[in-house]
This record gives structure tokens, C-alpha cells and sequence, in this order.
């Protein structure tokens, strides 16, 4: 009788164990913040051209899930960067682009569509994206070339694959860590502060020290920037808000 009672207080025990590590397991499997799509099959849903209440502006096109920016197809004057409905304050974002060669474009948040600017990088901090041969390996334009936070922060490696290729940016902003990351095509090649001495060392060091609302809008729209020349484009933009 003792022999089966040891044995069934056993079998009790290890089975309350194995519901613990299972409650464990599932509150560590939280889900977390979900993934919003940002780009759609056929329409542009979600943006709009910088600045374009009157719709003249155009230059972006959406097939089979691709934004494209043509220059050459660009009409009405002004900026015609591709800006997002809402704004965003600290997030995480993976999109995927492609340019041609010898073409230039960036990532840009915490933009405002104040009056007072006419450009989103009057506002915005860029990641940059364009074509890696323009600089190559030039030490005195690594602030310029891709992964770069433009014109501040170098990236440590270049990753990008050639003109004409897809790759794939996973960019974090998060001020509450005040970290900002950018991994290209699974590497990491950038890290910098988003606030504090060293960032401000940053601007002061840049041609965005003239401008009075450039990194001052923690909560702002997201831009793809256009430019000229060249054809730059975009797709499987997520987003996750921090």
C-alpha cells in the first residue's frame, strides 16, 4: 500500500511540474505586437505624396506590390516623396528595395508636413539608399553611401548586393532606448543615439545644422524618398510599432 502511494504522488508531482514549465513556456510565448502591411497589392492606400493636397504631383506607380519612383515620369513641382497617411513615433520596419544604377533614394522618418518645409530631410534623419558603387570604398563620403544615417553616421560594412538586386533594410527607431539600428540584408551595419551629446555632435557636424526642425519631431511620417536620376523601388513594407 505504501509502495503504490509513493508511486501515485510521484506520478502527481512530475505531472504539476510538467503544467508549471508548460504555463511557463506559454506566458514566455506572449505574442508580441503585431506587423502591420504597409504596402498593397494595387493601390497606394495608407499614402500620399509629400505635400500634394492638390494632387498635381505624381512619379510613383504600384504593380503586383512594387512602388516605383521614375523621375522621368515625375509631374508637378516640389517634392514628390511617397509619405505615409499616419505618423509614427518608435517602431520597427523591414521593407525591401531596389535601384538602378547610379540611382539614389532614402529612408526617412519623423517628418511634418509643416508649411514652413518644403523637403522631408528638413525635418527627417534618412537612412540612406543608393546605388554602392557611386562611392565605393571613397573614405571621404562613407557618411553618404548606403546604410549610412545620411551625412551623420557611417555605416561599419557595405552589405548591399548591385544595382538592379532586391535587398532588404529591418530598421529599428526606438527613443525609448534611444537606439536606432539598421540591419541590411541580415547584417547589422549601423548603430547610433537618437538624442543626447553625441547625436547633437552628429547634426552639428552636418549640413542639418542649419536647419531649425531637422530631428525634432518625435512623432512623424515616414518617407521614401524621391530623386533624381534613376528609378528606385519598393515592396513587403511592415512595420511594428514600439
Amino acid at each position: 500500500m505504501i509502495y503504490r502511494l509513493t508511486i501515485l504522488l510521484s506520478i502527481v508531482f512530475v505531472s504539476c511540474k510538467q503544467i508549471s514549465q508548460e504555463s511557463s513556456k506559454e506566458t514566455a510565448k506572449e505574442p508580441e505586437s503585431s506587423w502591420e502591411l504597409l504596402s498593397q497589392d494595387d493601390s497606394f492606400k495608407g499614402w500620399h505624396i509629400y505635400q500634394n493636397e492638390g494632387g498635381e504631383k505624381s512619379g510613383w506607380i504600384v504593380e503586383n506590390g512594387v512602388y516605383t519612383f521614375n523621375y522621368k515620369d515625375a509631374k508637378g513641382d516640389g517634392n514628390k516623396s511617397l509619405t505615409t497617411d499616419e505618423t509614427y513615433t518608435s517602431f520597427e520596419i523591414k521593407f525591401e528595395w531596389k535601384i538602378s544604377k547610379n540611382s539614389n533614394s532614402g529612408f526617412i522618418w519623423g517628418v511634418s508636413e509643416d508649411k514652413e518645409y518644403e523637403n522631408p530631410h528638413e525635418t527627417g534623419p534618412e537612412i540612406q539608399v543608393i546605388d554602392a558603387d557611386i562611392y565605393g570604398d571613397d573614405p571621404n563620403n562613407q557618411k553618404h553611401t548606403v546604410g549610412a544615417l545620411y551625412a551623420m553616421s557611417p555605416p561599419n560594412s557595405i552589405a548591399s548586393k548591385k544595382a538592379g538586386e532586391w535587398n532588404q533594410y529591418h530598421i529599428t527607431v526606438n527613443y525609448e532606448t534611444n537606439q536606432g539600428k539598421v540591419i541590411l540584408n541580415g547584417t547589422e551595419i549601423n548603430n547610433f543615439p537618437l538624442s543626447g551629446d553625441k547625436w547633437d555632435a552628429m547634426v552639428k557636424n552636418s549640413k542639418f545644422n542649419e536647419m531649425s526642425g531637422f530631428g525634432k519631431y518625435k512623432k512623424g511620417h515616414i518617407s521614401f524618398q524621391d530623386h533624381e536620376p534613376g528609378t528606385v523601388s519598393y515592396r513587403n513594407i511592415k512595420i511594428r510599432r514600439l
